[in-house]
């Protein structure tokens, strides 16, 4: 498992033992962490979350009046460091 997959297995193992069951999907340039956000979480429960996701390189809620909250968190993979791979308008 690439180091990306080892470290967001890692985030989801901690959202799931602070009682969010997490999802963990590899992409090609990045591995994806979500889990559903209950209605009622404690300003202390928020507190440990906020804490495990800011391992990953980007995280947030996406909050729809339809499908609820979702909470994500995104592990880049490694990136070569020769070059001008992604041209001068990619992000990184």
């Amino acid at each position: 498992m690439p180091a990306s997959g080892v470290r967001a297995a890692a985030i989801a193992a901690r959202l799931s033992a602070v009682g969010l069951p997490a999802r963990v999907e590899e992409h090609d340039r990045y591995t994806s962490v979500e889990a559903e956000v209950p209605d009622a979480l404690s300003a202390e429960l928020w507190r440990k979350v906020l804490e495990v996701v800011a391992e990953a390189d980007r995280f947030g809620l996406l909050a729809t009046s339809l499908n609820g909250r979702t909470l994500w968190a995104v592990v880049r993979k490694a990136v070569p460091t020769t070059g001008d791979v992604g041209g001068p308008s990619h992000q990184r």
